[in-house]
């Protein structure tokens, strides 16, 4: 009788477990959680759903992937913008923009570089160590959608439009809005960590 009544126990005790494990989010289910707090979920979704396995469920995993796909998308915009100096026929003042984008799109990739780097080094960081680090991370990235915007106004007016315009617009708002959601979860891992990084309760 005492067997059984042992057996029953650890069965149910290993059924609740189960119950529990398979309640748990998935690294899947965390990425959409955290997207919630975007601009554009959807896209934050997409960009990162692929890297679920890597992220699992670290805010500092998510946030690291989030600025390494912000970086891949501004990188590919600043290499298309720079073939866009060899397109014939160009309006002078469409090869003037073009070249400052070029300039804006350079100082966003060094930007989110820097973040990248400087989020890497957070590790165990506590105290002021942690309050200036991910500072730096923030004013960063968000000088780096600045550089973004900055590209985009010099293809504002109507004298603009055009295929290049069209052209650029697409893949740099693309970057913008990537790096946009990238800041909003560095925000979101800063604002959970920041206290109990202080030495205070959460």
């Amino acid at each position: 009788m005492a067997r059984l009544l042992l057996s029953l126990l650890v069965l149910s005790f290993a059924m609740s477990m189960a119950g529990i494990a398979g309640s748990a989010s998935s690294p899947r289910d965390f990425i959409k959680a955290s997207c919630k707090a975007t601009r554009y979920p959807d896209l934050c979704v997409q960009c990162l759903s692929g890297y679920a396995n890597a992220i699992q469920q670290n805010e500092q995993h998510l946030a690291l992937t989030a600025l390494s796909v912000s970086l891949a998308r501004a990188r590919s915009a600043a290499a298309f913008v720079t073939k866009l100096t060899k397109v014939r026929r160009i309006k002078p003042r469409e090869n003037q923009a073009v070249k400052d984008c070029i300039e804006n799109m350079g100082d966003s990739v060094d930007r989110l570089s820097q973040s990248i780097t400087e989020l890497g080094h957070l590790g165990q960081a506590v105290g002021q160590d942690f309050v200036r680090l991910i500072s730096n991370v923030q004013t960063w990235v968000s000088a780096a959608i600045t550089d973004q915007s900055t590209c985009l106004d010099g293809f504002a007016g109507r004298f603009m439009d055009g295929n290049v315009k069209i052209a650029v617009k697409r893949r740099v708002t693309n970057a913008a809005q990537v790096t946009s959601n990238a800041l909003a979860l560095v925000n979101h891992f800063a604002s959970r960590h920041h206290t109990s990084a202080c030495g205070e309760k959460p």
